[in-house]
């Protein structure tokens, strides 16, 4: 049954996970020392004998601080260890929280929310000033489709842009989504959306990540995108599947939320702005009246037919465009690379940043293609000293 994992309060008490929730968390537990509760609720999971790694550096994480504050005269005249010491009191281990991650068995120590977030993205200023951390760190982002998808979560996770996020895909890890995902050969079998969660709740315990396992559905599309307060701000959609990719864009298009795509082939990025523009056709127009119900249906040979309109079949490199004729005879599926997997989540990031933080970026289409921008000559010259 598909459903959605959300992200909810604390427990009022600490009780032990099972070894399969465990194994099937994505949502790491945040304890703060000083709240009796959650530290009684350390104190039992230290004396439980299941953290495996207990990895406490906030003296560094401190002196961080104090440089990110006062880059100028970081420890008012004094010594680090006395300015560090000042901050952390005579109880070090009660500064801060302390982060356990059950899949992984690490009990880390960490900086406060606020100090933690400073710290992490002192080095983006000022090309994303503090003011627009804070607006982004606002932001609730949506991203269907976690193979391409995931590397775009987990940079837009990374530079800052989104403090919520809403992940989306019904699969599970395999062997050959090795060549494009970061992940490791333990963890295949896993869902996808639970990699992705755990990879992002690593970078920064304190987002807030809700999970639908089932992908997105008829049941589940409209939560997906939510409704007041709970409407995602942008969505990125990366998936392959007609249905979704239609009736995600005609719920988000009803709702005002603007959708980003990167294809994966010659950097194409899509930006459809249906928060400034809700009557705007889906996909720049290129499927016309289509509707989600129109292509819910579609044979193998369909769908491909339906994504080769989508994305400009003349726009396709020539090793796309040959590989999709060939996709379930001489090929299991279309090919894709790391490289341009990493390409399509930087610009994708990079736009849902300008986008979110208001700057004046139109609907359209756009293309990074490296063999254009970085052509290969049609011969090089001969090594300097080479045999003549």
């Amino acid at each position: 049954m598909t459903h959605s994992v959300e992200s909810g309060p604390a427990p009022d008490h600490f009780v032990l996970p099972s070894t399969r929730e465990e194994s099937e968390s994505f949502r790491p537990l945040v304890l703060d020392p000083a709240r009796p509760d959650d530290a009684a609720a350390l104190t039992a999971l230290r004396d439980s004998g299941r953290p495996r790694e207990i990895h406490d550096r906030i003296e560094d994480q401190v002196e961080e601080l104090l440089h990110c504050l006062a880059p100028h005269d970081p420890f008012a005249a004094g010594s680090p260890a006395d300015a560090v010491a000042d901050v952390l009191g005579d109880r070090p281990a009660a500064y801060g929280r302390w982060i356990w991650y059950p899949w992984s068995g690490r009990l880390v120590h960490l900086l406060p929310e606020a100090e933690f977030r400073l710290v992490r993205t002192d080095r983006n200023r000022d090309k994303i000033t503090r003011e627009q951390q804070q607006d982004l760190l606002r932001r609730r982002v949506g991203v269907i489709g976690l193979s391409v998808g995931s590397s775009a979560a987990l940079t837009c996770a990374m530079e800052g842009v989104g403090g919520a996020f809403r992940l989306a895909d019904f699969d599970r890890l395999g062997l050959s989504n090795l060549n494009r995902l970061r992940a490791g050969v333990h963890e295949l079998g896993v869902e996808k959306s639970v990699l992705c969660a755990r990879r992002m709740y690593e970078l920064d315990p304190y987002l807030d990540i809700e999970i639908h396992r089932g992908g997105v559905t008829e049941e589940t599309v409209e939560d997906f995108i939510g409704d007041g307060d709970h409407t995602l701000d942008l969505l990125v959609e990366e998936c392959d599947t007609p249905w979704v990719k239609v009736a995600a864009r005609e719920h988000a298009r009803r709702r005002r939320v603007p959708v980003l795509m990167d294809t994966n082939d010659r950097g194409l990025l899509d930006i459809e702005r249906f928060d400034l523009e809700p009557d705007r056709p889906l996909f720049h127009g290129r499927t016309g009246a289509t509707t989600a119900d129109d292509v819910r249906d579609l044979d193998r040979d369909e769908a491909i037919r339906f994504l080769l309109t989508v994305v400009d079949e003349r726009r396709l490199s020539p090793a796309m465009s040959d590989a999709l004729t060939r996709v379930g005879r001489t090929l299991s599926s279309w090919p894709q690379l790391a490289s341009g997997v990493m390409l399509g989540a930087a610009l994708v990031t990079d736009t849902a940043r300008r986008v979110l933080l208001g700057e004046p970026l139109p609907s359209g289409r756009h293309s990074i293609d490296l063999d254009t921008l970085v052509p290969a000559a049609h011969s090089l010259p001969a090594p300097h000293g080479a045999a003549r």
